[in-house]
């Protein structure tokens, strides 16, 4: 009996022994495993680059973009000129001489979203032509006469600051000038007036200028000349000049000598491209405003300036509603350089000077 037990307690240990043994195995085969994945190379995984989606170069306009272009009379008299907001979102401008000398300024929006434009000013007969052409969208505060007439003659579709100025405009308030240099609207506005008033907000319209994809090279052109500084003078009291930004490939416009600025950000507005040609004014008989007339349907030769050089160029307006044609010298369309544009319609005999 008692040797039995004896074995029996020998069996015991003999199990905690080899328990003990088969744990002492395994950390060590952990160990070495562990040890050894240390000391091997890590093999570098396979990145597979995720190709971004090509943007399309042409950025000014987004060519497959049905939305019609809203055209916005901007006011340009030297009071409310440092007050001026939005015109850097514009990707067209027109600047034509009005009454006193001065003048007033078209600004084309398209796909746009600008909180504050301005300030919004009465309209003229002939930026009819210039809303026509580009199938928009005409935003203003009041007309003269002729304007009136033309705007419900001509089926203008448009939105009045006399009309719906508590709705889809702003005063304000705050500026240091009269009142009627105050006006402003933002896009979010204009487009609800367009949706209350149900106009057409599409168009099948191809642009007013041929833009190239490519940056385009004239310095070879025949007539071409450098246009490092542009200086377009409207009358005594206006002048429009432009200075050549190399860094850029942009011209940062002045008005009589001063950087021309956006109020709300400071900046100065610059423009891509600059085309320019001259056209008789008159005054109309008995308008005791003097108010201006512009002989613009017709043809002409001007310049296309841009990348630092000014290009001859002809212009053909066949009638109110139809696209200034732009060519080159030799009859071949004007192509322009992707980005904005200011087109300088020029009181004839007034001095142009490109240097």
């Amino acid at each position: 009996m008692k040797k039995s037990k004896k074995k029996l307690k020998l069996t015991k240990k003999a199990k905690i022994i080899l328990a003990l043994v088969g744990v002492l195995l395994i950390a060590g085969i952990a160990f070495l495993i562990v040890h050894n994945s240390k000391q091997k190379p890590i093999e570098p995984v396979e990145q597979v680059e995720e190709q971004e989606e090509e943007k399309p170069k042409l950025q000014i306009l987004d060519l497959d973009s049905p939305s019609r272009p809203i055209a916005v009379m901007i006011n340009n008299i030297s009071v409310a000129r440092p007050y001026q907001s939005g015109l850097q979102d514009a990707y067209l401008v027109y600047e034509m001489i009005v009454e006193g000398g001065i003048t007033r300024m078209l600004a084309v929006f398209k796909d746009a979203d600008t909180a504050r434009i301005g300030t919004i000013r009465s309209s003229r007969p002939y930026y009819l032509d210039y809303v026509l052409e580009n199938d928009a969208i005409y935003v203003h505060w009041g007309y003269s006469e002729q304007a009136y007439s033309d705007i419900n003659k001509l089926h203008i579709n448009n939105v009045n600051g006399l009309v719906y100025g508590n709705t889809y405009f702003w005063k304000d308030k705050s500026l240091k000038v009269s009142t009627e240099h105050t006006a402003y609207s933002s896009m979010e506005l204009i487009n609800k007036a367009i949706e209350k008033l149900k106009y057409r907000s599409t168009t099948d319209a191809s642009p007013l200028l041929n833009y190239s994809v490519d940056e385009l090279d004239y310095s070879n052109i025949e007539g071409v000349i450098p246009a490092q500084q542009v200086d377009i003078k409207y009358s005594s009291s206006a002048t429009t000049s432009y200075t050549y930004d190399t860094d850029t490939k942009t011209y940062k416009r002045s008005v009589n000598g001063k950087s021309h600025t956006d109020y709300v950000t400071k900046k100065q507005y610059t423009a891509k491209n600059i085309i320019t040609y001259q056209v008789k004014n008159t005054t109309i008989p008995g308008d005791v405003k003097g108010r201006q007339t512009l002989s613009n349907i017709g043809t002409g030769s001007g310049y296309y300036i841009s990348n630092g050089y000014a290009i001859p160029i002809t212009w053909e307006k066949k009638s109110r509603e139809a696209k200034t044609i732009y060519k080159l010298k030799d009859g071949t369309e004007l192509k322009v350089n992707d980005g904005n544009t200011y087109i300088q319609i020029q009181p004839t005999g007034q001095s142009l000077t490109i240097t």
